[in-house]
């Protein structure tokens, strides 16, 4: 099983960004929470790293479901999507969402199974976008 959905798009990271944000809109997704790692990691280590936002998206319904079935899920919750600089790739922007499948691999619990498909398909969805677009 893949860890990930993902594509590499060749564009700006403020573009790349903006267009997964319009992307997980379309599929009901929400960002509740960004993370900049590369800002993080300058302030708290003194790291330097490529542009590295890890989005937090969340479809209530969703996640209403999976809570349903398990209230530990919540761990697991938002839907983790990262948007980063391929650092081998000079102008390539590598977009990579949780592939929701690993909630069911992960708690053994076969109720699960509905929502991580809902969830993935709406996560690929959002992908195929980001990929189909010039």
């Amino acid at each position: 099983m893949k860890l990930a959905l993902s594509t590499t798009l060749e564009t700006s990271f403020t573009d790349a960004v903006e267009r997964t944000r319009t992307a997980l809109k379309e599929q009901g997704f929400g960002v509740l929470t960004e993370i900049d790692m590369q800002a993080t990691l300058k302030a708290k280590l003194g790291e330097d790293m490529e542009r590295y936002l890890i989005l937090g998206a969340c479809n209530p319904p969703l996640a209403h479901r999976a809570v349903e079935v398990n209230r530990q899920i919540g761990l697991l919750l938002p839907c983790n999507v990262i948007v980063r600089e391929d650092s081998n790739a000079e102008g390539a922007v590598l977009v990579e969402a949780m592939n929701p499948q690993l909630m069911v691999n992960f708690t053994g619990e076969p109720e699960l199974e509905a929502v991580a498909k809902d969830a993935g398909t709406r996560l690929q969805a959002a992908i195929d976008t980001l990929a189909s677009q010039p």
